[in-house]
């Protein structure tokens, strides 16, 4: 079977940096028992939605390398090559279309806006996403300045937060408080708290989860934890115990370093998903009892808050032009609330 390394996309991450989001890398390691096969052909076979011709282009480009060295569209592949391929994304033609779509601002002056994001909004148009995201409404809001007035898909955005997860997001208004509030993103300055409910009953009221954060190795669509230094970009979570609730604790979590999915990832990898977290398993009854009320419970559970449990719920930053630190807080959306409390009702009456 050939090992598929995806490399890291140059792209916005929860809250990485400036970079437009234009390649994408890949790295495979070819099986010893692999025929010898055009590297055109093999490509396509592994890499999801890409066209011949595309990868053709990649390799006119001089953009797919075997052991180090740029190959052409017609080299046979040989077992145990090491290929690297760069694709570069469709052009971003993307218009976008102001929609008069509801926000909630909790705070705005010259320079940017805090959007508290309700869950089910997607940050900025992705494929499958070209209409009803946070940008299309920030384009309507906004649409006097500048900034807003281009095809850039992300005009204003520093940082992000997944579609079903909630809260605070700060958006510039103007390109230099962009690219001030993006450097404190880069450089891990800007102070997040999150609050999450989590399966089990955690051992310690406080502690720390680090372990670098990469693709997936079989699906890219999720992130893993990995050895330090094996592969991956170091991440850092500290939590700390705010209510424990039976066989779940709500949590807070203070980012120290930003990656994609980095709560979710890191959580699933101490054997503590966070409640109802499709994609990383927390959508199954992981720990309580057998009995037939008690799984109806949960899945009345599942109903009510049908997303990962996760809101951003603080930021802090240095004003991009006053320099004085501020920092915002969200109350927690009303479905995480209505699941937190069904919870302390669950644990009360057990207890009685």
């Amino acid at each position: 079977m050939t090992l598929q390394i995806p490399e890291e996309n140059f792209n916005l991450e929860e809250d990485s940096d400036n970079n437009q989001e234009q390649f994408e890398h890949f790295r495979f390691v070819v099986d010893p028992g692999q025929k010898m096969l055009r590297i055109d052909k093999f490509l396509v076979d592994k890499i999801q939605n890409a066209s011949r011709n595309k990868i053709q282009e990649a390799a006119n480009n001089g953009n797919i390398l075997v052991n180090s060295a740029v190959v052409k569209r017609n080299y046979k592949v040989k077992p145990n090559d090491t290929i690297t391929i760069v694709l570069s994304y469709p052009p971003r033609e993307i218009e976008i279309i102001a929609e008069d779509i509801p926000l909630t601002i909790i705070y705005e002056d010259d320079a940017f806006l805090i959007v508290n994001k309700n869950p089910g909004m997607v940050v900025h148009p992705s494929y499958g996403h070209y209409s009803g995201t946070l940008v299309n409404a920030l384009a309507y809001h906004l649409k006097d300045l500048p900034l807003f007035n281009s095809k850039d898909p992300r005009p204003g955005l520093v940082h992000r937060i997944d579609k079903d997860t909630s809260g605070i997001l700060v958006v510039a208004k103007t390109d230099e408080a962009k690219t001030k509030l993006g450097l404190q993103f880069f450089n891990k300055t800007s102070d997040r708290k999150y609050r999450a409910l989590v399966w089990g009953n955690m051992e310690e009221n406080e502690g720390t989860i680090t372990g670098h954060i990469g693709r997936n190795l079989k699906n890219r669509k999720v992130m893993d934890v990995f050895p330090e230094g094996d592969y991956g970009k170091h991440a850092v979570t500290h939590y700390r115990v705010l209510e424990r609730l039976g066989y779940v604790n709500l949590v807070e979590c203070i980012l120290e370093t930003g990656r994609t999915h980095q709560i979710r990832a890191h959580f699933k990898s101490i054997g503590h998903p966070l409640f109802n977290d499709v994609d990383y398993g927390g959508n199954q009854i992981l720990k309580g009892t057998t009995f037939t009320k008690y799984k109806q419970f949960v899945q009345n559970c599942f109903k009510i808050c049908p997303r990962q449990a996760l809101h951003a719920k603080t930021l802090g930053f240095i004003h991009p032009v006053t320099d004085k630190y501020i920092s915002f807080d969200s109350e927690i959306p009303d479905d995480m609330a209505a699941l937190i409390q069904k919870w302390r009702e669950y644990t009360s009456n057990r207890e009685e």
